[in-house]
Order: C-alpha cells, then structure tokens, then sequence
C-alpha cells in the first residue's frame, strides 16, 4: 500500500479539476526541441516527488527536457491513480534527457544521489509506499557499472546504508499533463508542498553544503 501525504493528495485534488488549461508538451516551456542538440541520451530516476527530481534536474547544465512519469511495474499505461493506490509495480521516476558532451552520466548520477534520502527504503520524505522508493533505471553495462560505483562512492560518506536500487531499464510511460513542469505551472503549491515535505531539510542534514541547488 502507498501512503502519500495528506498534503500533497489536497494539492492533486484542487488542481485535477484545472488541469486541463495546462496542457502542453513537457518541458516545452523552458527547452524547446528546436534548442536541442542532435546528440542526446537519456537516463531514468526514481526519487520520490516527480515534481521535485524534475525540479532539479532541470537545474543542471547540459539537461535538455525532463518529464515525469512512471517505470519499473507491469501495467501498460497506468494513471497516477493506479499507481499511487494500487499494485502496479511502478515507480514515479523521472527521464531526463541530456547533452553528454556538456553533462556526463557519471554527473547525473552524482547529483541524484545528493538530493535526495538514499537511504530510506520506505518511500521518500513524507511520501511512503512502493512506488516512492529511490531508484536508478539502467540501459547498459557501463551505466550500471557507473551507477554502482557511485552509490558505493557515497554509501562510506553516510550513517546508514544505501537502499537505492539499481535496476534494468524498462517502459517509461510519461505521467497525466498536469504533471509535467508542475513547479512551474504551480509554483506556489509547489514551494508548500517541497516545504512541507522535509525533502530539503533532510536533503541538507545529509549532505550539507554538497547538496545544492534546490
């Protein structure tokens, strides 16, 4: 069973019913295709929060667009709701697309790792439940061997062990339009919702000074 806040199923709830005056291709308002380089890659993070892994990975040079959604269960095209109250196996993660000769893999990872709790294996902050949990989404062995060694990098730097998995790729089904920038198309909920959460305040007592950005 998942157990989102209180908070953030209030902030879901109130704007569901206005979504619709939001639609648009996601992260199109900030980086549009047309800015994109032709060499791109990608990679996959679960970290809790959708709305918040989007928020800071489009924080760091060389993303191109980031979208919110879901990987990692065995139900075709699943909702929010299927996968916030249901058993569908999948996690909200985050694809974030990529310019490798100004960011690299190695970087991405790192950065993932030092905003978030890789060490909670119930969820992430005030969300709990299955499809919280953190997680990296790996397409190669060169990715997997990079992730691994980063999260044995910070596992020595930590009170507790890392949980973070490490998992084998699979579907990425982008999340319901009203998801997508919604830091942007809601920033007041969204800086409550962050707030409210802890996300930052654990983030910190983590990582202190390495952890920046937010």
């Amino acid at each position: 069973m998942r157990i989102r806040s209180a908070l953030f199923i209030a902030i879901v709830a109130g704007i569901a019913a206005t979504s619709l005056a939001f639609i648009s291709s996601a992260g199109a308002e900030d980086k549009p295709a047309s800015e994109a380089p032709k060499h791109m890659s990608s990679a996959v993070f679960a970290g809790g929060c959708f709305w918040c892994v989007e928020s800071d990975f489009d924080k760091v040079d060389g993303v191109i667009e980031t979208v919110s959604g879901y990987t990692g269960g065995h139900v075709a095209n699943p909702t929010y709701k299927q996968v916030s109250h249901e058993d569908t196996g999948h996690y909200e993660s985050v694809k974030v697309t990529y310019d490798p000769d100004v960011v690299s893999y190695n970087q991405l990872v790192t950065y993932f790792l030092h905003h978030i709790d890789p060490t909670d294996a119930s969820g992430q902050f005030c969300d709990k439940g299955e499809s919280y949990r953190s997680a990296i989404f790996v397409s190669t062995p060169d990715e997997r061997a990079t992730a691994e060694a980063d999260i044995a990098d910070v596992s020595a730097t930590l009170p507790s062990p890392v949980v973070t998995q490490v998992i084998n790729a699979d579907t990425f089904w982008p999340a319901e339009d009203y998801h997508q920038d919604y830091y942007h198309k809601n920033p007041l909920k969204y800086r409550y919702y962050r707030a409210a959460c802890g996300r930052d305040a654990r983030v910190k007592e983590l990582w202190g000074e390495e952890a920046t950005g937010h």
